[in-house]
């Protein structure tokens, strides 16, 4: 099949959560299988072209309207793409060429809008017909849109695919940004609006032939109020698709990390817990000690669970373990943690910053992974975190109900410790359980984080199942 993918940000070019780390992995992953040809088209920012690391060559260029503007579009292709995929930019100075920012301009709808379209304008251009168009996200969204809309004499027989890695972000925009942006025709005014205003996801939706989002379960929790945004009623009238995300394994691997300076498996974890005294060297904690590391690689956001954290802090550290935090986010949290780690010295590390090597120290440094999550799609720090041999405790929820089912002390199944409620007094329950088998039974806890690091949480069953369903909605 040839299949195009439109997404707002890719590591290694440019990345600033999840989505980013997706879009590096499962594009690669399905160019691995057998007849695929992948062109995965990104944004141009400043930030990835003042990179010496990425080589491009320009391809092309020309004039597209957008609305009554005229914008220019150039195209970029990586020079070193791996064999069936290619990668390619879309340069434009004014939405990204001059500026730092991925998100958080006022022109934001703006921005996407024109890059959905320049990139079918550039599919057009180098003649690339898929036979599946798959955007990510609502700043992919509007590609489904003007696919269907502006180019479906031109290759009609594509198959979209939507995917929603989190609903709580829908591109909204005024009503006036139909006529003044968006510039479709009028029979598709209807499908953009959602209460009076231009909702882009909502577009995306109604118009893919088939939407997919990031695990089983958050497919399921989209169909109610609570987790979907307002876009519940929308969402019960599509076929949502379930598949959970994996991770990269070779970024992500204990056995080579560049990060570590003692890699490690599960058949031989010694290294592992020379990491542990390295982490508590680097960081400033108490070395004459057993106690368990708690971690957290987090944004430091009320829906990432923080608020529960703070909330049952001080009585979890009366207990003989030490916690280690990495990540920005609301000042409220990142103010109360601060003061956290002034108050316990030597059992407390702060880290307020965005550092991937630290991250991965953290991960293989670390006993056990805190993530209680109010909501959380799929997540892949859970993911990291086992395969790095650290258990997770963690909400039940979304993904992470899916990939981290509950411990069983009798036959030793599960890969951690869960609490169904988002309630402080049952996340500090389930800490304590882990605590207990970390303390009460060292081989039990070995064990499990021999077993977790087995898991396979690879791309590889996750692409076969995008595979699957590619193959799927093509034959309907």
């Amino acid at each position: 099949m040839r299949i195009a993918m439109l997404a707002s940000e890719a590591a290694p070019y440019v990345k600033t959560g999840g989505l980013g780390d997706v879009m590096q992995a499962l594009p690669a992953e399905l160019a691995k299988l057998p007849g695929n040809e992948l062109a995965l088209f990104l944004p141009y920012y400043k930030r990835v072209k003042e990179n010496p690391n990425v080589a491009v060559d320009y391809v092309g260029s020309f004039h597209m309207e957008l609305a009554w503007r005229d914008c220019y579009v150039g195209i970029m292709k990586l020079r070193t793409g791996s064999d069936g995929l290619n990668v390619y930019f879309i340069d434009n100075n004014d939405y990204f060429g001059n500026r730092w920012t991925v998100y958080g301009d006022f022109d934001d709808g703006e921005r996407f809008a024109y890059f959905c379209k320049a990139a079918m304008a550039a599919m057009y251009f180098l003649d690339f017909k898929p036979d599946i168009l798959h955007c990510h996200d609502w700043q992919s969204a509007m590609g489904v849109v003007y696919c269907r809309a502006l180019y479906n004499q031109w290759c009609p027989y594509v198959k979209t695919v939507f995917t929603i890695h989190n609903v709580e972000y829908q591109g909204w925009a005024e009503s006036s940004f139909f006529d003044n942006t968006l510039g479709l025709p009028e029979e598709y005014r209807g499908r953009m609006t959602f209460d009076g205003a231009i909702n882009m996801m909502k577009g995306a939706i109604v118009t893919a032939d088939i939407v997919t989002t990031v695990s089983k379960t958050y497919a399921n929790e989209l169909r109610y109020p609570y987790y979907a945004h307002r876009l519940d009623g929308v969402l019960r009238e599509a076929w949502v698709w379930g598949i959970t995300n994996g991770i990269d394994t070779n970024v992500f691997n204990p056995e080579t990390d560049p990060a570590l300076a003692h890699h490690y498996s599960a058949d031989n974890m010694f290294g592992k817990w020379e990491n542990k005294k390295e982490l508590r060297g680097e960081l400033g904690l108490r070395t004459d000690t057993d106690a368990p590391i708690l971690a957290m690689v987090t944004r430091l956001a009320g829906h990432k669970g923080i608020d529960l954290l703070c909330y049952i802090a001080r009585r979890l550290l009366e207990h003989e373990v030490q916690l280690v935090i990495v990540g920005t986010g609301e000042k409220q949290y990142e103010y109360a943690l601060s003061a956290l780690a002034r108050d316990y010295p030597g059992k407390v590390s702060v880290n307020l910053r965005f550092d991937p090597a630290l991250a991965s120290r953290v991960y293989a440094g670390s006993d056990i992974y805190l993530m209680p999550s109010k909501s959380e799609p799929c997540g892949l720090s859970q993911l990291i975190a086992m395969h790095y041999g650290t258990v997770p405790v963690v909400a039940s929820t979304g993904g992470l109900r899916d990939t981290v089912p509950p411990y069983n002390h009798e036959n030793e199944e599960g890969r951690g410790f869960t609490f169904q409620s988002y309630n402080a007094d049952d996340f500090f329950g389930a800490i304590d359980r882990a605590i207990g088998l970390y303390f009460g039974n060292r081989d039990k806890w070995n064990r499990l984080a021999q077993n977790d690091m087995r898991c396979d949480v690879s791309w590889r069953l996750p692409a076969q199942e995008y595979q699957r369903l590619y193959q799927e909605v093509r034959a309907k």
